[in-house]
């Protein structure tokens, strides 16, 4: 535990870091297969959606936890089937806990229920009190669907004037949705392969992680916001800033997400193999994909794609260019000394006085030749050459005798 202190330390301090933002095309690309995977699974397989969306019948089959096997599932499937009701054809059954097996339908009739309870009892050999029948209208699940459209839209809307507002940079939004909408997709993708029901509880954590996505993109963006406030002071590109936001936050961003993923994923256990098919089971793996998905995206998709879009603005690009000029520079101090060619014109040494004519006067400096000249003007330790007001003229007191300092013992003599 030590060593990951230590690490922690190394990273905010910049001494280790990590290189997220300048690897985006890795992280790019990995992103983007998971998201063709997603997309291909709710192409080919689809959404379970579950009885509160479709509507249909229900009939829970309360039977000893030795017959809860999926031998007797398949029999039921079979000899529900065999009726020839047109509602039972497509008929789903599915084990619940230790006790139960589920069997769901289209909408059925009063009369086709009966025949459908009949058959269920002859199958496994229940009793009518053994079995319990709930039928849900398609209507209620339209309503559902269509009440969480409107708060998925009323909340992305709300959280793209917040994240503006507070950081003041409408490339934060952008980044922030992008992060958002790649869970969003790799999550309903998970649920398409999984093969697990689309429930109301589903919809419930599909909107609980949009806000545990965003609020770990947001702490990454503040410190974004933070190490990039006086870049020029820092010597710092933005791409440089932002990652190293990312590495000062990411021992912070893992413990959080290993925290959250523990109780979930300890639910999504109890829900899928304990109990079965349920809310639980829904509830929970949508909470344990998003999770982990807004945790990767706040890391690698997120702060990436800000510091890609911030780079490209005029004064961070001119930024980065002086920055590099300075680096090179350090790097090679001699690297900008100008080469000397054989076509540079040829001067006369300006400390030597030509021996031809010994009493003529000092020959003046030449101004042209490889050797700079020296200014005029008084430069350097701040002095500056004050303007002369007129030509200097005789003094009335020229003339006069100007007094001089005696000595002590001889002053008042005379």
């Amino acid at each position: 535990m030590s060593k990951f202190s230590r690490l922690g330390n190394d990273l905010y301090s910049g001494r280790k870091s990590v290189d997220f933002v300048g690897k985006t095309r890795i992280w790019y690309a990995v992103s983007g297969l998971i998201i063709i995977a997603a997309v291909l699974g709710l192409y080919f397989r689809g959404l379970n959606f579950g009885l509160e969306f479709r509507g249909g019948a229900q009939f829970t089959v309360s039977v000893p936890t030795s017959e809860v096997t999926q031998a007797n599932a398949d029999k039921l499937r079979d000899d529900v089937s065999a009726t020839g009701i047109a509602s039972a054809q497509q008929v789903v059954v599915t084990t619940a806990g230790k006790n139960s097996i589920i069997v769901e339908t289209e909408p059925v009739t009063p009369t086709e229920s009966n025949q459908i309870e009949v058959a269920i009892e002859k199958s496994v050999g229940v009793t009518h009190g053994d079995i319990s029948t709930d039928e849900i209208g398609p209507s209620w699940g339209k309503e559902v669907a269509k009440r969480s459209a409107i708060g998925l839209v009323v909340f992305l809307v709300l959280v793209v004037f917040l994240i503006w507002g507070y950081f003041r940079q409408w490339k934060m939004s952008v980044a922030a949705m992008v992060a958002l909408a790649h869970d969003l997709v790799i999550t309903v993708g998970i649920y398409a392969l999984s093969g697990f029901e689309v429930t109301p509880a589903t919809v419930t954590g599909v909107l609980t992680i949009l806000g545990f996505s965003l609020y770990d993109t947001v702490v990454v963006f503040d410190k974004v916001r933070e190490n990039t406030k006086n870049l020029r002071a820092s010597r710092m590109t933005y791409p440089e800033a932002a990652n190293l936001a990312v590495n000062q936050t990411l021992v912070r961003s893992i413990n959080t997400s290993i925290v959250a993923l523990i109780p979930v994923g300890a639910i999504l256990y109890v829900g899928a193999v304990q109990l079965g098919s349920g809310d639980l089971k829904d509830l929970s793996l949508a909470l344990f994909v998003g999770m982990a998905a807004g945790a990767y995206s706040s890391i690698f998709i997120a702060t990436p794609l800000l510091a890609h879009m911030k780079s490209s603005e005029a004064a961070n690009a001119e930024l980065e260019k002086r920055i590099r000029t300075r680096r090179a520079h350090d790097v090679d101090r001699y690297a900008q000394v100008p080469s000397y060619a054989d076509d540079l014109p040829i001067a006369a040494d300006p400390d030597v006085v030509p021996p031809s004519d010994a009493r003529a006067e000092p020959a003046a400096r030449p101004t042209g030749g490889n050797r700079p000249q020296p200014s005029s003007d008084a430069t350097g330790r701040g002095r500056v050459v004050p303007q002369s007001r007129g030509p200097v003229r005789p003094s009335s007191s020229s003339g006069r005798v100007q007094p001089t300092r005696q000595a002590k013992s001889k002053r008042g003599k005379k």
